[in-house]
């Protein structure tokens, strides 16, 4: 069942229009982070005027767009004024809540929709809706058993013990490795789930994992859909690390098994906008192993940067043409490409002391594209910018990415 919009068309916004009252065509985000900044900057070079609605007074996307609303996700005033404002609204990260996308979408389109969004805020309910449609996807996700209370969790000691070891997850506000604990024992579990505050959770069987990958998926409101190919991803600690994004980075059968599920996701959700599903191979006994869906983020992602140096459209473009009801083009990588994260840590050093990153010495090295966020202050983990690495073939970018890495101190190195 579909739960996105269910608009059989839209109007085209066209960039640089203006309408009957002299307004501007304006597309607005919900969300001033980094993902809603490059959003901003890929409307603005079609030609579009933008609004950040985000309550931080400094945030990435805010800082250059043309209306900034700084005010709570959930203030009408304020959400009345992104309405009045624009003619088609996104959100940058799917815990905004969905409510606000709900009451946005009473006067102005919004993609994806509130029914969708909430389904990503909800494990629970997002791997229901990955069950649903295994039969059409092909793939579905680890064995798993849903904790909110503790008969369910004396349920699954007494009946579901073949599930340990295991993860156990919130259902809620789980992001970058948070939320998370595993467990091995019973007694383990019983410990986590109350030093979790005894939330609604999901315990997943933990699987023998061989690689991980996500596709990326861009859907119109006429059902028209691109996809990227697969990329393969590194995680440390539980925040991607580096990003592989070329021919070859894993074996074809299981590349184009992930981005007909990815399609098929989509095409069931009834989606709109960009889409990112995100896949664990596992080792199965088989020649290249098991695909197993972990999770989706209805929004452009993080492992999908590297499209905009080395894709003739990125995901951001493709973010933009999908809400305004503009023709969907299928994207075509040009250069094969390394993408690595860059964490608040590249701005300490071993003593824990602020220091400037090598960038002179970085940005001599050839293919590569440094992006920074425009966030004020660096801290150990958060996301302030990446790097990616194209080049004319993979052997040159994995040296280049290497070399970078090691003058930045990167983790996942031993992965390239």
């Amino acid at each position: 069942m579909s739960a996105d919009n269910h608009v059989a068309a839209l109007a085209p916004i066209f960039p640089g229009s203006v309408d009957a009252a002299g307004q501007r065509a304006t597309l607005g985000v919900l969300g001033g982070g980094q993902l809603g900044r490059m959003f901003v900057h890929a409307a603005q070079r079609l030609g579009y005027f933008t609004a950040v609605l985000e309550p931080d007074p400094q945030s990435p996307a805010g800082l250059v767009s043309h209306h900034y609303i700084q005010t709570n996700y959930d203030d009408p005033i304020g959400l009345a004024e992104l309405a009045q404002l624009c003619q088609a609204i996104t959100t940058e990260f799917e815990n905004v809540p969905a409510q606000a996308l709900q009451t946005l979408a009473q006067t102005r389109p919004v993609a994806p929709s509130a029914a969708v969004v909430g389904i990503a805020q909800n494990r629970i309910e997002e791997k229901a809706q990955f069950a649903a449609c295994a039969d059409v996807s092909g793939v579905t996700c680890a064995p798993y058993a849903v904790i909110e209370t503790t008969a369910q969790l004396q349920a699954v000691l007494d009946e579901q013990a073949d599930l340990l070891p295991g993860i156990l997850k919130t259902a809620r506000m789980g992001y970058d490795g948070k939320g998370q604990v595993r467990v091995k024992t019973a007694d383990e579990l019983a410990a986590a789930w109350a030093e979790l505050g005894g939330v609604a959770c999901v315990l997943e069987k933990m699987l023998p994992l061989t690689a991980e990958c996500s596709v990326l998926v861009a859907r119109g409101w006429d059902g028209q859909v691109v996809s990227f190919a697969p990329q393969r991803n590194v995680h440390v600690d539980g925040i991607l690390a580096v990003t592989h994004a070329y021919e070859g980075n894993m074996p074809v059968a299981l590349s184009t098994r992930a981005r007909e599920a990815a399609v098929a996701i989509a095409q069931h959700l009834g989606y709109v906008g960009v889409l990112c599903v995100e896949f664990f191979v596992v080792d199965d006994g088989s020649e290249f192993g098991g695909l197993v869906v972990n999770e989706m983020a209805p929004r452009p992602h993080n492992s999908g940067h590297y499209t905009l140096d080395a894709c003739d459209a990125s995901q951001f473009d493709l973010q933009v043409h999908a809400m305004a009801g503009l023709p969907l083009p299928q994207p075509r990588q040009h250069s094969p490409a390394i993408m690595l994260n860059l964490l608040g840590d590249v701005w300490f050093d071993a003593d824990g002391q602020l220091q400037e990153p090598d960038w002179y010495s970085v940005l001599s090295l050839p293919g590569t594209h440094l992006h920074l966020y425009g966030k004020m202050q660096a801290r150990a983990g958060r996301k302030m910018g990446h790097l990616t690495i194209t080049g004319l073939d993979v052997d040159s970018i994995k040296t280049v990415a290497r070399r970078a890495g090691a003058l930045l101190n990167l983790p996942g190195l031993d992965a390239i």
